[in-house]
């Protein structure tokens, strides 16, 4: 019976594994080895066995078969099987640290489902999800350095971004050395992290010293170097593993292949893990490599199902001639005439190649041929030539777009690929395609699949693609993604204990419980909607409907079933949630993943839901507050000190990217950011941002000008004073009927302030909305909307000046006048010009926007009488005022009643304190009932979160319990210590009153710091302190009996001798045994105890250490903190600020003791509504209060914010000096590979063309602009010659009809190789007379009827110049290639040039194909110049029989110097014309005949053979 642990896998023979991996013997049993058990002798080898041994080592070993001469040896009858006897750890030798490898020796038929238990369970690999199979030559090559560096990134790339397993022939040869160069800079294999899994399937007959790897479980110390003259290979160092297939045989290929061949296809029959349906896939890239690799490619695209194939060309070669087959199979679907073409030059290239037989060249071809028949699974990567091409032409993209094409996949399957592999550049341009279409639901299991393998790319590529994340966001998902096991170790699991104790062990999270980890975390009294009423009904009936749904899921209903009984879900894994449209409750759904990415900590995850979705600046800093949080979590839990570090980095980021987003929204718009701090946030527990900035502890953002803005404006409430404000409101409270003198804000400003929710139901309830009154008070949960707020009206910098712009609903008829505002004139005289320009195109835009009838209502409406006293009391600052002043009288009389007589019965100065401190106390009962959490032991715990808070509770207990023993004549006197101990709080809690002070704040908080730290320094302190006390106590004075006195001495003397009090009279007190110090007697005199003389010297070193080094260290300590606090003063003021203001503002208007009457009016209130039915809202928070409308317009203002803001930091990140430095450093590397490339032979033929093609276009405009002046010439002296034969007075030609008659003979020579013919009528035109008039006026006729004739004449001349020109210039061009040939071979330079077809193998090519170019363009240029010579000869000859005058020097100087014999050609009567076309048409083959086509070469070379 085969146990739970073990594995029990049936292989294809039946066996079933009763040892599971990891067991000592499992190898032993599994694995064997083979030896030739019978001698066959070999014919080619002579006396050896066909297994490589001699006739001595059988025969010394026992065997003493001997097979008959024709028996043919196989490794499976003629070897014997017996279990393997090694197998262990490499330690190869050579570098710093010695690299390890695992090895095993294996019967080359071992099951292919043993090898792979081995190396997943045995040897501990993960599943691969990419087999890249590396094939080439066995023999050392050499390959370019250029594509040796391409190979390198592109092999580790490729293995490094999809996890693959990479499978080479595992010696130190040929290709696999090359693959083990890439390797180099690979971690150590027994690192997991990085690593690249490198497989080396190598035949073990063959393996260099393969003596010392017997043993088992043996650690073998490895030298990998090849010995020169030995048939064996060594190990490669740099490979991880090594599988050492074993046939028998020795010093022979071929036992590795059959065992590799089925490994692979055995790992492309597994699935990938998660969510994906493909099989892992398998790629064979090719490098170099001989007849046998054309073999195993034609197996890889034959098999069943095909393999794709990748073939780097001109690495040489079988990989040049499969690039070069492939190249032409993909002519031969469109022309099937392309093959034989081809074929005399493979089966040319193929014997030259490999040096065979005709016989096997015909056979390689055919083989060669099979293999490109389908060219859709052969890849041909050939590298870059520029470097613009370098990041889309790659190794790792050409092997993992080979998979695309060859495995015919759907886009759903190739996108679960790409996911696994996590290549989104290959998802982006090889799979997001125009035109592609989707499966339902395909593009929403990406999305799940991206978020739970936490593939930020993906994520970011889906959304790009149109993947609705409210429709994708499901509980069910969400609950999925939090019990999701992948992606980074989190602290979640600790923080689910600490809400959820006792929990079992295969548990899942329900979003209940995520829930109370967040309230936990973000402390105070924020409520995550997880743990509201509303969504916890909601989530119960739909687990209930959900069960209903799906009856035969048991694990699921037993699961939904246990939530409903005890609150919470169980385990379910692995389930494929179907979820229903109605399941989605997330109207944000980027809020809910960003909480999610936090908690199990994505901060890349959180950082793109961050920059999606709304309420950015609310998400961040919720994004701080709970990796704060976290973190000191993690430091609770003693957890590593990374962990909380890095939580607190993550959470210094988010505050850093909410800083950022706030100044940049107050750089927009300062309105408009200041409503972002204020507004209420109905999907983050209805906070503000400035609560939240305050809960995390954001001092930057709080102490931005933006915030200090929205305080300041606070701090006055409705008043509005600039200048001595704080006389102004104390004279008031003193004098009320000075309130009368002082200016109030109007009612439109009020109501654009952050306020509370019942003061805003206030404010409805005056503007007469009795419907949305009632909508108020009978439901809390939905916040309070004013339908009087529009952002069309902005303030601009007016706002400073608590200058409000606002609106409130309007009486007009207009029905399009929904709005009115105040009036803007007013404020807008004391503005900048450029801040009332703007405020009048706000208004301008106002009018035009909600009407005209509303447009002209532009008035203040100024409070009542009565509504000014509320606002004054009401404000902050005047209940600081009020309650500091009450404070100060109270202790004033406080002090008065300690410092005189104690009467028996109270007086009325001991009443005031008592009733002041009964008061004070029944405040504190009120902040307690009336704070924010509903749960009255959540009360208490946010109370109490406050230090001020419990002493207060204490002291007001103590005073009472000294009052009680006041009362008492007995206990008066200890009622009245209680007293003064009392009073000593009082005054020290005055420093609460000090926080609002600008320059005594700060020192408030030091102080408080310095506390904290004091108390590690009380505890050094007390470790020398006891040390010395002890020591003192027990030495003077041995003769104690026990009693508490006993410890008070201890501590009370040394630690007065910290202060200088050191007791001289006790350090060394006389004694004498009845003796004084002089000898005379004194019976008093105390006897001498044993090592008294030791105290003085144990009192020297603890003044020592307390004096001077222990207050010297706490002296730096504290100067540490005040240098610290100093530099951030400000900012700390600003930060506490923000509490005075909240704690202020919810304070009663009367001061204790006169609070009491506010206590009986709420008291009486909160009766009211209890009688009434009416739902309590304990949220009494400051905010502004927006409707629909405006809150869309704000929240499109933050999202266009944040887009600039992005755009901003690249803009930014683009000029940084880093960003420079990289970009000149990758133009740098592109020169570099194209110097490198002009330098490489294999590249100098492309280089030498190309510079070629452009000097001789570079000589052809040259040529051209030489032909215009010769042309203008000719042209001026023909109509000199022309005006002098027809007797008539020459007239000057203008420089406009010179260029015109040029630039017309300029066009008929195109320089294409298309010949153009002159107008035959203007042939004769040399000799036609003029006619016109013989006035002067008549000249400019007369030359007018002459321009044709002399256009065509000028075409004649300019064609002859150019002739003439071009016939020199290819002698010179002749000449000059003639030389360079000569000079080459003379040097006899050794070119390494390749063939046009094989550049890569073919290396002595070059200087045929050059000599055979030159020799050929030669021959050509003499046969046309000898046609060129004959034609112009029987030109010149006519042109001499007529006389004519015009003729060309250059013709009659070239006919004298040409040693041709001419013959006369043709006697018809349009000779002439007939034969200046003829050479004109010459010209231009002159003029347009290459240099030497590629084409040509061919040709040429054939004709020289």
């Amino acid at each position: 019976m085969i146990e739970e642990n073990q594995l029990a896998v049936t292989s294809a023979s039946g066996v079933v594994f009763a040892i599971p991996p990891g067991h000592p013997g499992w190898i032993e049993s599994t694995f064997c080895k083979r030896e030739c058990s019978r001698y066959v002798c070999s014919s080619d080898k002579g006396p050896l066995c066909t297994c490589g041994r001699t006739w001595t080592y059988h025969k010394t070993h026992g065997i003493k078969n001997v097979g008959v001469s024709e028996e043919v040896w196989s490794p499976a009858h003629h070897t014997v099987s017996s279990p393997t006897d090694s197998y262990g750890t490499i330690d190869f030798l050579g570098g710093p640290h010695p690299n390890k490898a695992q090895f095993i020796r294996l019967g080359f038929d071992s099951g292919t489902d043993h090898i792979f238990q081995l190396l997943t369970r045995e040897w501990g690999l993960e599943l691969p999800k990419l087999v890249i199979s590396v094939h080439g030559g066995k023999v050392n090559f050499k390959l370019n350095p250029r594509l040796k560096l391409v190979f390198k990134e592109g092999l580790l790339r490729a293995a490094k971004t999809t996890g693959a397993w990479i499978l080479t022939g595992g010696t130190s040869t040929g290709v696999t050395h090359h693959v083990g160069d890439a390797l180099i800079s690979e971690r150590s294999p027994r690192l997991r992290s990085g690593r690249v899994v490198s497989i080396g399937v190598a035949p073990w007959g063959v393996v260099e010293n393969r003596a010392s790897l017997i043993g088992r479980k043996k650690d073998v110390a490895y030298q990998s170097i090849d010995h020169p003259r030995s048939k064996f290979a060594a190990l490669n160092n740099r490979h991880s593993y090594f599988l050492l297939a074993d046939n028998g045989t020795v010093g022979r290929y071929g036992a590795e292949i059959a065992l590799r061949r089925k490994l692979e296809k055995y790992i492309s029959s597994q699935r990938l893990p998660a969510r994906t349906n493909c099989s892992i896939p398998v790629v064979c890239l090719v490098v170099e490599g001989g007849m046998d690799t054309i073999r195993t490619v034609l197996e890889y695209v034959t098999d069943s199902p095909p393999v794709p194939v990748v073939v780097v060309e001109g690495s040489g070669r079988a990989a040049n001639l499969i690039s070069f087959a492939h190249k032409y199979a993909k002519e031969m679907e469109e022309s099937s005439t392309a093959l034989d073409g081809i074929r005399e030059q493979l089966l040319a290239e193929i014997q030259k190649t490999f040096n065979i037989s005709q016989s096997q060249t015909n056979k390689l071809l055919a083989e060669l041929l099979q293999c490109v028949e389908n060219v859709d699974l052969i890849t041909i990567f050939k590298p870059s030539e520029t470097s613009e091409s370098k990041s889309l032409n790659q190794l790792d993209r050409a092997i993992l777009c080979a998979l695309f094409r060859a495995r015919y996949l759907t886009a759903a399957e190739q996108l679960s690929l790409a996911l696994a592999w996590n290549r989104v550049d290959i998802a982006r341009s090889e799979i997001f395609i125009y035109g592609q279409e989707w499966a339902d639901g395909a593009l929403e299991e990406a999305m799940m699949e991206a978020l739970a393998r936490n593939r930020v790319d993906f994520v970011k590529l889906l959304l790009e693609m149109g993947v609705q994340m409210a429709k994708f966001l499901t509980i069910h998902r969400l609950e999925e993604l939090y019990n999701s096991k992948q992606g980074p170790a989190n602290t979640l699991r600790y923080i689910v204990r600490d809400v959820r104790p006792h929990l079992p062990r295969n548990y899942s999270y329900s979003l209940i419980d995520i829930g109370l980890v967040v309230n936990k975390l973000m402390g105070g009294a924020y409520r995550c909607s997880y743990t509201r009423r509303k969504f916890r009904h909601s989530y119960t009936d739909m687990m209930k409907n959900f069960t209903k749904e799906t009856p035969s899921r048991n694990v699921l209903n037993h699961g939904l079933s246990q939530y409903i009984e005890s609150g919470h879900l169980s385990l379910i894994e692995d389930l494929q949630y179907h979820v229903e449209p109605s399941h989605n409750m997330f109207t944000q759904p980027f809020n809910e993943l960003l909480v999610w990415s936090v908690l199990t900590k994505r901060q890349d995850m959180a950082k793109l839901m961050w920059h999606h979705g709304e309420e950015s600046l609310a998400k961040a800093l919720v994004a701080s507050k709970l990796y704060q949080a976290m973190a000191i979590e993690a430091a609770d839990d003693d957890l590593e000190v990374e962990i909380s570090d890095e939580l607190r980095s993550y959470a210094a980021e988010f505050d850093r990217e909410a800083l950022e987003l706030l100044d940049y929204c107050y750089r927009q718009d300062d309105d408009l950011a200041m409503q972002l701090l204020t507004c209420e946030l109905s999907n983050w527990s209805r906070q503000t941002c400035l609560r939240l900035a305050f809960a995390c502890n954001h001092r930057e953002l709080l102490a931005h000008p933006g915030s200090q803005l929205i305080l300041g404006d606070l701090w006055l409430g409705g008043l509005r004073t600039r200048r001595s404000t704080n006389l102004k409101i104390v004279l008031a409270i003193i004098c009320p009927p000075l309130i009368l003198q002082l200016e109030f804000k109007s009612k439109e400003e009020l109501q654009l302030m952050p306020q509370t929710e019942e003061e805003h139901m206030i404010d409805l309830k005056d503007e007469g909305d009795p419907s949305e009154m009632n909508h108020h008070s009978s439901s809390c949960s939905s916040s309070p909307i004013v339908s009087t707020q529009t952002d069309h009206i902005k303030a601009n910098k007016a706002k400073r000046a608590n200058t409000f712009k606002c609106v409130e609903p309007s009486n007009s008829d207009d029905p399009e006048c929904n709005f009115c505002t105040n009036d803007i004139d007013s404020d807008s005289n004391n503005l900048p010009p450029s801040q009332t320009d703007s405020i009048e195109g706000v208004k301008n835009i106002h009018s035009e926007t909600i009407g005209p009838g509303c447009a002209a209502l532009h008035h203040h409406h100024q409070l009542p009488f009565t509504r000014k006293l509320l606002e004054f009391y009401a404000a902050p600052i005047t209940k600081f005022w009020t309650w500091t002043i009450a404070y100060f009288f109270f202790l004033a009389v406080y002090t008065y009643t300690l410092l005189i007589r104690t009467p028996p019965n109270p007086e009325w100065n001991e009443y005031y304190v008592i009733v002041y401190i009964a008061s004070f106390g029944s405040e504190k009962i009120r902040e307690i009932l009336a704070s924010e959490p509903v749960n009255l032991k959540r009360k208490l715990l946010v109370w109490a979160s406050s230090m001020w808070n419990c002493c207060d509770a204490f002291f007001i207990v103590e005073f009472f319990v000294g009052m009680i023993l006041r009362n008492h004549e007995s206990t008066l006197d200890h009622g009245r210590v209680l007293y003064c101990l009392n009073i000593v709080y009082w005054y020290i809690r005055i420093l609460t009153i000090l926080r609002v002070s600008r320059f005594l704040g700060p020192f408030v908080t030091m102080i408080g710091w310095m506390l904290q730290r004091m108390v590690y320094y009380v505890t050094l302190m007390l470790v020398v302190l006891m040390s010395y006390g002890v020591f003192r106590q027990s030495v003077l004075f041995p003769h104690e009996e026990f009693s508490w006195f006993l410890v008070r001495d201890i501590f009370f003397k040394p630690y007065f001798m910290i202060y200088g009090e050191l007791f001289a009279d006790d350090i060394n007190p006389p004694c004498g045994n009845g003796t004084n110090p002089d000898g005379s007697f004194n019976p008093d005199m105390p006897p001498c105890e044993t090592g008294r003389w030791l105290n003085p010297l144990l009192m020297t070193a603890y003044l020592l250490m307390i004096n001077i080094l222990m207050l010297n260290l706490l002296i730096a300590v504290f100067n540490s903190i005040f240098l610290k606090t100093n530099v951030h003063s400000h900012k700390i003021w600003k930060f506490n600020r923000f509490a005075v203001v909240m704690e202020y503002d919810q304070k009663p208007a009367l001061p204790p003791p006169f609070i009491v009457m506010n206590h009986f009016r709420l008291f009486t209130q909160w009766c009211r509504r209890r009688y009434a039915g009416v739902k309590e809202s304990y949220d009494c928070g400051l905010k502004l209060f927006l409707d629909k409308d405006s809150l869309e317009r704000l929240n499109d203002f933050e999202e266009e914010s944040m887009e600039g803001l992005v755009r901003e930091r690249e803009v930014k990140h683009n000029q940084t000096n880093e960003e420079r430095i990289r970009l000149i450093g990758q133009r740098l590397d592109g020169l570099n590979s194209k110097f490198d490339d002009s330098h490489h032979p294999d590249n100098a033929l492309i280089l030498v063309d190309s510079l070629e093609s452009r000097l001789n276009l570079l000589e052809r405009a040259i040529e051209r602009a030489t032909n215009t002046c010769l042309a203008f010439n000719d042209y001026v002296i023909s109509q000199e010659s022309f005006r002098q034969s027809s007797g008539e007075k020459t007239s000057s030609v203008t420089p406009s009809e010179a260029t015109t008659v040029i630039a017309s003979a300029l066009d008929g020579e195109k320089w294409t190789s298309t010949p153009h013919h002159s107008d035959t009528s203007s042939n004769n035109s040399d000799n036609e007379p003029v006619e016109g008039d013989e006035s002067e006026h008549g000249d400019t006729m007369a030359h007018k009827d002459s321009f044709p004739k002399t256009l065509a004449s000028a075409n004649k001349i300019v064609r002859r110049a150019s002739t003439s020109h071009l016939l020199n210039r290819k002698q010179m061009i002749l000449k000059r290639q003639l030389t360079e040939v000569h000079d080459e071979e003379e040097n006899n330079r050794k070119t390494t040039m390749s063939s046009l077809l094989f550049r890569g193998n073919s290396r002595e090519k070059h200087r045929p194909f050059a000599s055979a170019k030159v020799v050929a363009e030669a021959e050509r240029l003499r046969e046309l110049e000898g046609d060129v010579y004959h034609m112009m000869e029987g030109v010149i000859r006519r042109r001499r029989h007529r006389d004519s005058e015009n003729l060309d020097a250059s013709l009659d100087e070239m006919i004298r110097t040409t040693p041709i014999q001419f013959e006369e050609i043709g006697t018809s009567t349009d000779d002439d014309e007939m034969d200046t076309n003829i050479l004109e048409s010459l010209a231009i083959d002159i003029e347009d005949s290459p240099i030497m086509p590629e084409e040509a070469t061919h040709d040429a070379l054939d004709s020289n053979k």
